[in-house]
C-alpha cells in the first residue's frame, strides 16, 4: 500500500529552508521549535533519509533535502491552489504587524483602514512596541511586517521616510527653560540616548526627571509641563507642542523610519499590506510610490 506523505510536516521543511532555520520558522508556522523539529524527524524517518545537515552553527540542506524542497514547494501549492479555491476566500488570516509607539499616528490607522475594507476577512493584529523590541520578535519570526525609527537601515529593510527629531512641550509650558532639562523618556527609547549626547555637547545640563515603560506616562508628564520629550516631526502627541526654542535648545538628527517584511511572505496580502504602506508615506512626502509597490 502506497505511503503518503504529511503535509504539515512538509510545511514544516519548506519554512525552515526558507527561514533559514528551525527558530525563524517556527514563528512563521505558529508553533514551537520542538514542534517544527519533531515534524521534520518525522519526514527524515518516513523518506529514510536525512533532509538537514545540523553539524555547524546555522542548518543546512542535505543533497537529499535539496532533491525533495522542489518537490515539497509543488505539493504545497497545489495543496494550497485547492483548499483555497474549493473552502474558503484565499484573502483569509492573520498578518502581525509591529509598529513604534511614536509613529502609530496619523499614518497606520488610515491604512488598516484601507486595507480592512479591501481585506475584511484577513485579521491584522499591530503590535505596538520599540524598535529594539520590534526587531527582535520580527528576527524570531513573530511579526510579518514592522516598521522601525533608526540610525540607518539593515541590509534587509528600505527606508519609508528620513524625518527629523523635534522638542515637545506642554502647550505653552515653561519646562524647556528650565536649567537642568527636565527630560521624560521611556526606558527603551531608542532616541534617548542621542538627545542627551546633543545637550552635552551644546553645554546644556540635563537630568532625566521621568522615566517610564509606559508611554501614556510619558505624555501625561510632558503635557503636565513636568519634562520634555522628542518625537519625530508629524507625529506629535495629543495634549503637547512643539517647542518653539529660538535656538535655546540643540536641533536634533534625522531619524529613518525603516521597513521590513519578512521572508518568505506567507500571504500575498503581506505584500498588499506592505504596498500599502509604502504609498501612505510617499503620499504624505509628496513623492509617488515605486511602481510595482503601490496597491
Amino acid at each position: 500500500m502506497p505511503r503518503n506523505l504529511d503535509m504539515v510536516a512538509l510545511r514544516s521543511f519548506v519554512a525552515v529552508a526558507d527561514a533559514g532555520g528551525v527558530t525563524r520558522a517556527s514563528g512563521f508556522l505558529n508553533l514551537t521549535q520542538s514542534a517544527v523539529s519533531m515534524q521534520i524527524k518525522r519526514l527524515e524517518e518516513m523518506l529514510g533519509v536525512e533532509l538537514l545537515d545540523r553539524s555547524g552553527r546555522q542548518v543546512s540542506l542535505t543533497a537529499a533535502g535539496e532533491q525533495l524542497l522542489g518537490y515539497a514547494r509543488r505539493m504545497l501549492a497545489l495543496n494550497d491552489e485547492v483548499m483555497g479555491r474549493l473552502t474558503r476566500d484565499p484573502h483569509d488570516g492573520e498578518i502581525v504587524l509591529g509598529v513604534p509607539h511614536d509613529i502609530v499616528y496619523p499614518v497606520i490607522p488610515q491604512v488598516l483602514q484601507h486595507f480592512a475594507r479591501n481585506y475584511p476577512k484577513m485579521k491584522v493584529t499591530l503590535i505596538s512596541s520599540f524598535t529594539r523590541v520590534l526587531k527582535a520578535q520580527f528576527g524570531r519570526g513573530e511579526c510579518d511586517i514592522i516598521l522601525t525609527t533608526e540610525d540607518g537601515v539593515d541590509p534587509a529593510g528600505e527606508t519609508l521616510a528620513e524625518l527629523p527629531l523635534i522638542w515637545v512641550g506642554a502647550p505653552g509650558g515653561t519646562a524647556w527653560r528650565q536649567r537642568p532639562l527636565r527630560l521624560a523618556y521611556e526606558h527603551n527609547c531608542i532616541f534617548r540616548q542621542s538627545v542627551q549626547s546633543a545637550l552635552d555637547v551644546a553645554g546644556i545640563p540635563w537630568q532625566m526627571a521621568v522615566e517610564s515603560d509606559s508611554t501614556r506616562t510619558i505624555e501625561a508628564s510632558v503635557s503636565a509641563d513636568l519634562a520634555v520629550h522628542t518625537v519625530l516631526a508629524g507625529s506629535e502627541p495629543p495634549y503637547v507642542e512643539k517647542v518653539t526654542h529660538g535656538g535655546a535648545l540643540p536641533e536634533l538628527k534625522r531619524m529613518k523610519v525603516n521597513l521590513y517584511v519578512a521572508q518568505p511572505v506567507h500571504s500575498p496580502t503581506v505584500t498588499e499590506l506592505a504596498g500599502l504602506i509604502r504609498r501612505s508615506y510617499a503620499a504624505r512626502a509628496g513623492k509617488p510610490a515605486l511602481v510595482g509597490q503601490a496597491i
